[in-house]
């Protein structure tokens, strides 16, 4: 008894192998342009002679597809400056450990070297005093700075207390009061701490200082070495 065959799939004419199929990927801009092109042989082909298509309309579709094809390059060139952007402030990053750094603050440490503080002016003081305070907002000694210029300074305890005695290594506060003349000048207190780590995270680098407080870059006010 004969058997009639039946034709596999694979063998049928419309059949086309996945592992020998290609996967055409276009850009926005590219898909674009093909459809704006057959659409418009369509519209060539069949117009009616005695009403052509505008010339102008036909130009500002081109300048369509020019627009959305410079915005992909665009975007294209921005990712790229991004990444090196990105690498750059990583490598500025690793360049940071074990630097001294201000940032706002008011903080002092006291070590076997003493203690260093800083503050920014808004404008130049002809009398600066900087009061510091033990753990308990105690006042333990004064200090005076004399003349500043506006911006940045810095001072150092040098760890003795009002009586002259030493005072015990740990943390401390201070504030301090500037004025020119009889006229008090705003400032900012500034605080030392020295980056020991960094972590690189999703929105930018975080720096970490060795008493394991986060900053990122926009919060240092000076790097001091």
């Amino acid at each position: 008894m004969s058997t009639q065959g039946v034709n596999s799939s694979s063998t049928h004419p419309l059949y086309k192998d996945p592992s020998t199929s290609t996967t055409s990927k276009t850009t926005a801009a590219e898909d674009m342009q093909s459809r704006f092109l057959n659409l418009l042989l369509t519209q060539l082909k069949n117009q009616d002679p005695m009403n052509p298509t505008d010339a102008n309309q036909m130009t500002a579709q081109l300048s369509q597809i020019s627009t959305v094809s410079g915005i992909e390059k665009l975007n294209a060139t921005m990712e790229q400056l991004l990444g090196s952007y990105n690498t750059v402030q990583n490598m500025q990053a690793a360049a940071m450990i074990g630097k001294t750094v201000f940032i706002a603050g008011n903080g002092l440490t006291l070590g076997s070297q003493g203690a260093l503080g800083g503050f920014e002016l808004s404008g130049a003081a002809d009398r600066v005093v900087v009061s510091i305070k033990d753990a308990n907002g105690k006042l333990v000694t004064s200090q005076e700075i004399g003349p500043m210029p506006a911006g940045i300074g810095n001072f150092v305890w040098d760890g003795k207390l009002a009586d002259g005695s030493a005072a015990p290594q740990g943390k401390y506060s201070f504030t301090f009061e500037a004025s020119m003349g009889d006229k008090p000048v705003k400032g900012t207190a500034l605080q030392a701490g020295t980056i020991s780590a960094l972590s690189m995270l999703s929105n930018g680098v975080s720096l970490q200082l060795s008493d394991n407080k986060s900053i990122s870059y926009s919060d240092i006010r000076q790097i001091l070495n």
